[in-house]
């Protein structure tokens, strides 16, 4: 006789009973993640555990100075294989949000983004046949060769008045780097008597957290939750920020499916400590 008892959302404790014993099994159980969940980020998802581009380790910081219990790398996706899977993701989200008739430049923020706006719009021109040009930013203004008389801060020299924008990136956590970029485009706008139009801000991953939060030394407070980071640069900046998927659907879908992933160096299925440690750390840095 099996007897099935749920205790809670995430132990199933099953009860057998045999020859007049009970013997109690407490196995682990993730929460299920929504069903309707678009393919391609269930593609996505699969290829971050694939690639080990989403690990789970201990003593990891993030750019802000914030401890955190994983962290995304988009820099292994570093095959033609999978640069085009990725662009291919980053490309059926623009389509599917209706994206693409408002673009005509998909600006990758440097370095990653780089890579990012390079693959998204071969991936429109192979999957969709939308050709829209490409371009990314430099970290030092150009002043030699095609950059003699302008200088230059983007590389393939695409911008042009009136132009519509989206900018692509790998992971939005403070959303730093992206008010850098807007900060060069208005730059080198007012050098040229230029005005250009972004249109969005894509990324792969939203960490869905909160900024940090300082002392007057300019030291990050710990367990001290901030603003709703993506929240803030909309209301700042007034663009609008789309994400291929976002870290909790992610975790919940590659936990529910088994899928394995690159845990304290070792792949292998999420298990119960894993999911607490990440489940105590959005309740903690994560937006509602």
């Amino acid at each position: 006789m099996i007897n099935v008892i749920v205790k809670s959302a995430a132990l199933q404790a099953v009860s057998l009973l045999a020859g007049g014993s009970e013997i109690v099994v407490e196995a682990f159980k993730c929460i299920i993640y929504d069903k309707f969940m678009e393919a391609y980020k269930m593609q996505f998802a699969r290829a971050l555990a694939e690639t080990g581009a989403l690990f789970f380790d201990d003593d990891l910081i993030l750019k802000d100075g914030r401890p955190t219990p994983y962290f995304v790398n988009m820099a292994t996706f570093r095959t033609g294989r999978l640069s085009l899977q990725l662009g291919a993701l980053f490309a059926e989200m623009m389509v599917a949000r209706g994206l693409v008739e408002k673009t005509d430049i998909v600006l990758g923020s440097s370095y990653k983004g780089s890579a990012i706006a390079l693959a998204t719009s071969i991936a429109l021109w192979k999957d969709f046949e939308v050709e829209l040009l490409f371009e990314y930013d430099r970290k030092e203004v150009k002043t030699h060769g095609e950059a003699s008389t302008v200088k230059s801060l983007f590389v393939n020299q695409t911008l042009f008045h009136n132009c519509r924008i989206f900018v692509v990136d790998d992971v939005a956590t403070s959303m730093g780097t992206k008010y850098e970029l807007l900060e060069k485009l208005e730059s080198q706008a007012q050098a040229l008597g230029h005005s250009y139009h972004v249109t969005g801000v894509g990324i792969g991953i939203d960490r869905e957290q909160t900024t940090a939060v300082h002392d007057a030394e300019g030291t990050v407070i710990s367990d001290r939750k901030g603003e709703n980071a993506i929240r803030k640069f909309v209301s700042e900046s007034g663009i609008s920020v789309y994400s291929v998927a976002g870290i909790r659907e992610v975790v919940s879908y590659l936990c529910a499916e088994k899928i394995p992933v690159l845990i304290q160096g070792e792949k292998r299925p999420i298990d119960e400590k894993t999911k607490t440690q990440f489940d105590n750390y959005l309740k903690m840095y994560g937006v509602a």
